[in-house]
């Protein structure tokens, strides 16, 4: 249970001590944010008092008398609302009246309790403000954290923007300055960098456009009973020319149709982002086996290499945007890092979930599960289909 500190600010004594012996056997218990809060309770009778008391132990909630010995509780608010504090205070006075309550209100004040009241109505009062001051904190801290991700967010795409920005623009000022002589073929190796590079930069916009539109719920979806093998067969087939340059074998295991009732275009983005990542990170003369099972209630997917692996903590970072395994068997492979984030987000749409196995130099397998509204589909258990690598156009 967390314990908030109550500062009472009134010249009677009585009204400190009563407080006290109330708000010490109650609770505020919030279910539905997860929080329960009890109280401390410090009493003060002047206003010397209470900025002293505000400054060393930063008071959650102030209940304020209107009249004190040595100014108003007015004035007092009008103090804390160009303060730091982030509390609530409820005025308690004998002076109760519309003007009072209004001049209060107008002053930053939650709410007003006339003098005298009974437990039950400073209970109630102060469990509103504790309901009120636990959203609005956590509002304020979801803000901040929102802040700090847009400024990550923003950093890292200028920082994977800049890179190629800067080798293009290298390579275009030695093709003008002509240092390797007049001859364009001269020129091939660089401009082919050059050409890679814009491609790279091309490849994390659209990653990004993906991105934001699965984010904000602005992506167009068709959805429609898909037959997931045959999406899996086009995803091999887009890395099959990469796969064959460097004798990894691609198999495909499954009973067609395994069927889904999903968007096409969001199992192409996670299918090809899977099978991408298992050619990239795999080894010369490995391979990549892509498992589809129906499952009751939708399909699992299963890609497994036989790459470079991780670590733990590799792991761990795995699914955040522009997170990249960076390592010296990893530096000088492509990628946006933002292939895994965008699938893992359209998993969440799917009511599924992304896990990883893996082991540094055995391989990785990513399965994924995804939820639709099928019925159970019985089949036979899935024979492995060797793919045989043909030359096709690069995936995104």
């Amino acid at each position: 249970m967390e314990r908030w500190r109550v500062l009472v600010v009134d010249d009677e004594p009585g009204m400190c001590r009563g407080v006290q012996r109330v708000l010490q056997r109650h609770t505020v218990q919030l279910p539905d944010l997860g929080a329960e809060i009890g109280f401390e309770t410090e009493g003060v009778e002047t206003l010397s008092e209470a900025r002293a008391a505000l400054t060393a132990r930063r008071p959650d909630l102030i209940l304020l008398d209107y009249k004190l010995p040595d100014g108003s509780g007015l004035d007092f608010l009008r103090e804390l609302r160009t303060s730091q504090w982030d509390g609530l205070v409820i005025i308690i006075t004998a002076f109760a009246s519309l003007d009072v309550a209004v001049a209060a209100t107008r002053n930053g004040a939650f709410d007003f309790l006339a003098k005298p009241f009974a437990p039950e109505e400073l209970e109630t009062v102060v469990s509103k403000a504790v309901r009120t001051l636990v959203v609005e904190r956590r509002a304020r801290r979801l803000e901040e954290e929102r802040r700090r991700t847009r400024l990550e967010f923003l950093s890292v795409l200028a920082h994977e923007l800049k890179a190629p920005i800067g080798v293009v623009e290298g390579i275009l000022r030695l093709m003008a300055s002509r240092v390797l002589g007049a001859d364009i073929s001269a020129y091939d190796r660089h401009i082919h960098r050059a050409l890679a590079r814009l491609e790279g930069m091309r490849k994390l916009i659209l990653d990004l456009l993906d991105l934001t539109r699965i984010e904000a719920g602005e992506r167009r979806r068709e959805l429609g009973r898909v037959d997931v093998a045959e999406v899996a067969r086009a995803a091999l087939d887009m890395v099959a020319s990469d796969a064959a340059a460097r004798k990894i074998q691609l198999r495909l295991h499954a009973q067609p149709p395994v069927e889904l009732w999903a968007d096409r275009s969001e199992l192409e983005i996670i299918l090809n982002n899977l099978v991408s990542n298992a050619v990239k990170y795999n080894r010369d003369e490995g391979s990549v086996d892509v498992w589809l099972r129906r499952l009751e209630d939708g399909v699992e997917i299963e890609v497994a290499d036989t790459g470079v692996g991780m670590t733990e903590e590799e792991q761990a970072r795995l699914f955040r945007e522009f997170s990249r395994i960076r390592n010296e068997k990893t530096r000088n492979i492509p990628g946006s890092g933002l292939g895994l984030s965008t699938v893992k987000k359209l998993v969440q749409i799917y009511r599924g979930e992304i896990t990883v196995r893996s082991q540094p130099d055995v391989g990785s397998t990513f399965t994924v599960r995804l939820r639709d509204a099928t019925a159970a589909n019985p089949s036979t258990p899935p024979q492995a289909q060797v793919i045989s690598p043909t030359p096709v156009a690069e995936s995104r």
